[in-house]
Formats: structure tokens, C-alpha cells, sequence
């Protein structure tokens, strides 16, 4: 019995697997920068300078192995012992070979990955939450915004959008995102999900629920778009785009941050999405719409404010999903993402309503609903990283500097963002991404301890680099979508009719005819 547990295979860590970077989100752990044997025994083991949560874990564990081996190799040898005569003496030298066996595997056995039943119920609650903001909320939101001419084209979008990038995701879009590769892209290793199963485990969680919950992301981000292009677009050529957009900037944009790409390797931190989802979504969206032009009529004409409100609801409610699940643990981490969120989203709110009040001289829901979308967007970079403080203070700067992007700089160079897509998620994620290098210091409550100076510099490259690389391939892709479908903007009649009769012949409302009279 003892020979066989001892020829039992080693079980190697996911992180240590052929010099795989952990898949965990690189996070700053709160303790001091300064060099410290667990630092250096992860940057041997996990090749890494980055101790994420998961690194952290594993890394204690087998410090403590390790220190358990040191420790036995310091006894003197056991001398045979005499011939037991009771039962439970007889197993015993089984019992001490096995033992002997796990002391042998050492730190691999020791920091093996387990399941932890809390940090997978929130993360499959986090999944749901997330995608639950973009089908209904972000079609909701959207779709109040929009003429009633043109609200099943949004819907449609959102719908459609969700759909193909799941299937893309399972394809391609995960192994790309989180595969080995280098340093710009992952590779093929995991297409169609290869290698995920039952027994699977990233971090503290299944692979799968890993994968499913990165998956909600990259449908949200292409998704948010949708509000730069409506009215205007031609429904074919907003799912070519999409598609071709998710490969030449999603997948590698991920990779970069989460995946153990470029920028995770410089020390960038992006906690859930400022520069992977809002950034990338931003520049998309100004790009697409300077391309397309104008709409015929570019008024704010909101049909339905009662359902945007709606909308903002449920995507501030999501956002406790996106913040909080991006934690990856049921914990501390996860509550302190989710208090960030909720201040800075109110915080932002108020900020906009005071501004409306200076300007017009009243309170408007619509100020109120985009401002807290402002105040979430912005704080989604630093929530993990930032205290109550910081996050208020990114709230309210966020609020003002949004608020001048989506109304004077609009109006100024007169490029139809129709519903602030760029404004509000690219501003507010490029806002966010900077002053986490401020705002994450302990000086203002935050838990990062990389110098202010250091991380602002680190977060200001990676996100103006973003904002170029987005912008040019945006471009490239725009231009392919205008060959493959014979230009991407729909003809005069269409505006005129609505997108909804022209794309899909279906209407929101459906009049009656007056009944007949006797």
C-alpha cells in the first residue's frame, strides 16, 4: 500500500505548467514592496513579479511545505521500530510511508489548486449579474435614449452582439485571452475549450466558471458601442464589425492585462476593465461614428425615459458582479470592490445633478442616470485597489470631466457620439485607469503600495497606448466591414422610415386601428 501511494504521481500547480503565467487577475498584494522571500520563491516559482491572490495563496502553502521539509530533513533517522502486536499499530508504517509520500511532493502537492465552494457561488452570481447589463440592461438604456423608430434595432444589436461573441469566446476568444502565447496574444491551446473540465481549476474556482465568467465581459464590451452607431448603421455591418473588431482588439487587449501579456508584465493594474473594456469600447465607438457621420437628425431625442432609468438600475446592479466578482473571492476583496463601485456611482450622480442645476437651473434624470454610468466606469480600474475615499474622489473628478467630453468637446468638433459611448465609458475608463495610480495609494486609504509617481506613469503609458493601437485598428477594421458589406451605413430611407422597419420590418409599438363604427 505504502509503494503505491508513494508511485502516485506529482500534481504540478497550474501556474508552474510549462512557465504559465497564473490566469488569476494580477493584483498588488497589500503587504510592502520591499523584496521578501515569499516574493522572491513566487517570481521562481510562478515566474512572476506580479503576486496575484492565487499566487499569494499557493505561495504561502508551499513556504509552509517547503519549511516542513526543511524542518524532516533535520531529524535524526527513525529507528526500525519493534514488531506491533495491535491493529491499529500494524497500519501504522502505511500510514507513515504516505505521509512520507505528500512530504515528498513538497511544495506541488501542497499548493495544489482547490474549489472553494463560497468564491464559486459568487462568481457564478457574478456572472449572471454580468451578463444581466447587457441583456436587458444595457438594450434598456440604450433603447430609451433612441427615437421609438429605432428602438428593436438596439435591442436587436444587444441581442445579437451577446450571441456571436459567446460562440466566438467558446471558439477562439478564451484561448486567445488566456492562452500561453507571448507577450501580445495568447495562442491555441485552449480552442473550443480544450483541456477545461470538471476537474479544471483556476485559482479557487472551475476553469469553466473562469471562462464563462470572462466570457460576459468581452459580450459587454463590443455591445457598448451600440450607442455611438445608432440610428444609422446597418445591422450586418455592426456584426462584421464586431466580430473583426474582438480579434484584432479585444482578444489582445485582455491578454495584455489578464492573460499574462505585456502590460501585466510592466505592472499595469486594471482591476475589471477600465483599459480592456471602456478604453477599447471608447475608442471603438469614436471611431466608428466619425467614420459613419452624422445622423440626419443628431437631437437627444428620448422617447422613454422611464425605461432608460430602468436600464441604469440594472446596470448599476450588475456593476456589483463586474467590481465585486472581479475579486475572484467571496471576501474582503469582493466587499471593498463593491463599496468603491457604489460610492463612486453615486458620488458621480449628485456631481452631474449639480452641474445641470448651475447650467439650467434644474435636476435632470437623464444628467442623473448618465452620471452615475460615469462614476462606474471610471471606477472600474481602481476598485479593487482603492478605499471609500479614493473612490468618491474618483466619482466626483470622473462626473466633471465626462460631462465636458460629452457636451463641450462634442459640440466643438461636431462628431456624433449619439448617446456618449465615448464620452462617458472611454473618458471615464481613461480617467479611472490614471488616477488609480493615485487614488490606490495608502496615503488616500487604497491597498497599493507600488509609489504614487511609479504607478501613475506605469497606468498613463498603458492607457494612452491603448487609446492609439484601438484607435488604428478600429480604423482597419471599419474599413474591412465597409468592403465586406458594401459600406456600413445605411441608406437615406432608412433614417427616414427607422432602422426597425429597414432591418428587421418589426415595430416596438404597434398601433391599433380604430374600431369600426356601427
Amino acid at each position: 500500500m505504502a509503494t503505491m501511494m508513494c508511485s502516485l504521481p506529482t500534481v504540478m500547480p497550474i501556474a508552474a505548467k510549462a512557465g504559465r503565467q497564473p490566469t488569476m487577475r494580477p493584483r498588488v498584494a497589500r503587504v510592502s514592496a520591499k523584496p521578501t522571500v515569499a516574493r522572491q520563491f513566487a517570481v521562481a516559482a510562478f515566474g512572476s513579479n506580479v503576486l496575484s491572490k492565487s499566487a499569494i495563496r499557493r505561495t504561502s502553502l508551499a513556504l509552509r511545505a517547503r519549511a516542513s521539509v526543511d524542518s524532516e530533513e533535520t531529524l535524526p533517522a527513525v529507528q526500525p521500530a519493534p514488531v506491533a502486536t495491535s491493529a491499529a499499530l500494524k497500519v501504522a508504517p502505511a500510514v507513515l510511508a504516505a505521509a512520507a509520500c505528500l512530504v515528498c511532493a513538497g511544495p506541488a502537492a501542497a499548493a495544489e489548486a482547490t474549489i472553494v465552494a463560497a468564491d464559486t457561488a459568487w462568481i457564478l452570481t457574478s456572472t449572471a449579474l454580468v451578463l444581466m447589463m447587457t441583456i436587458p440592461g444595457l438594450g434598456a438604456f440604450y433603447g430609451g435614449l433612441v427615437k421609438k423608430e429605432n428602438i428593436v434595432s438596439v435591442l436587436m444589436q444587444c441581442f445579437a452582439c451577446c450571441c456571436m461573441v459567446s460562440v466566438l469566446w467558446f471558439a477562439v476568444g478564451y484561448s486567445l485571452s488566456f492562452g500561453t502565447g507571448n507577450g501580445f496574444i495568447g495562442d491555441f491551446s485552449k480552442v473550443f475549450l480544450k483541456g477545461v473540465t470538471p476537474l479544471s481549476v483556476t485559482g479557487t474556482i472551475p476553469e469553466a466558471l473562469w471562462a464563462l465568467f470572462q466570457m460576459t465581459f468581452a459580450i459587454i464590451t463590443p455591445a457598448l458601442m451600440i450607442g455611438s452607431f445608432v440610428e444609422r448603421m446597418k445591422f450586418n455591418a455592426v456584426m462584421t464589425y464586431f466580430a473583426l473588431w474582438m480579434f484584432a482588439v479585444y482578444f489582445p487587449a485582455c491578454h495584455w492585462v489578464w492573460g499574462g501579456g505585456f502590460m501585466s508584465q510592466m505592472g499595469v493594474l486594471d482591476f475589471a476593465g477600465g483599459i480592456v473594456v471602456h478604453i477599447t469600447a471608447g475608442i471603438g465607438a469614436l471611431v466608428g461614428c466619425i467614420m459613419l457621420g452624422p445622423r440626419k437628425d443628431d437631437s437627444m431625442a428620448v422617447h422613454n425615459l422611464m425605461l432608460t432609468c430602468l436600464g441604469t438600475g440594472l446596470l448599476w446592479v450588475g456593476w456589483y458582479g463586474f467590481n465585486g466578482g472581479s475579486a475572484v473571492v467571496a471576501g474582503a476583496d469582493a466587499a471593498f470592490a463593491v463599496l468603491a463601485s457604489q460610492i463612486s456611482a453615486a458620488t458621480a450622480a449628485g456631481v452631474w445633478m449639480l452641474q445641470d442645476i448651475k447650467q439650467d437651473g434644474k435636476s435632470s434624470l437623464l444628467g442623473a442616470c448618465t452620471g452615475s454610468i460615469a462614476g462606474l466606469a471610471a471606477v472600474t480600474p481602481a476598485a479593487g485597489f482603492v478605499g471609500p475615499v479614493g473612490a468618491l474622489c474618483i466619482g466626483a473628478i470622473s462626473s466633471v470631466v465626462c460631462r465636458f467630453f460629452s457636451f463641450t468637446i462634442k459640440e466643438k468638433f461636431k462628431y456624433d457620439d449619439s448617446l456618449d459611448v465615448f464620452g462617458v465609458h472611454g473618458v471615464g475608463g481613461f480617467v479611472g485607469t490614471i488616477l488609480l495610480g493615485v487614488f490606490g495609494s495608502p496615503v488616500f486609504g487604497g491597498f497599493n503600495a507600488v509609489p504614487i509617481l511609479t504607478q501613475t506613469s506605469i497606468q498613463t503609458a498603458a492607457a494612452f497606448f491603448t487609446v492609439a493601437y484601438t484607435a488604428i485598428a478600429s480604423y482597419i477594421c471599419l474599413k474591412l466591414t465597409g468592403a465586406i458589406c458594401g459600406g456600413i451605413r445605411a441608406p437615406p430611407e432608412a433614417e427616414a422610415v427607422g432602422m426597425d422597419e429597414y432591418s428587421h420590418g418589426e415595430a416596438i409599438y404597434v398601433e391599433s386601428s380604430p374600431a369600426p363604427t356601427a
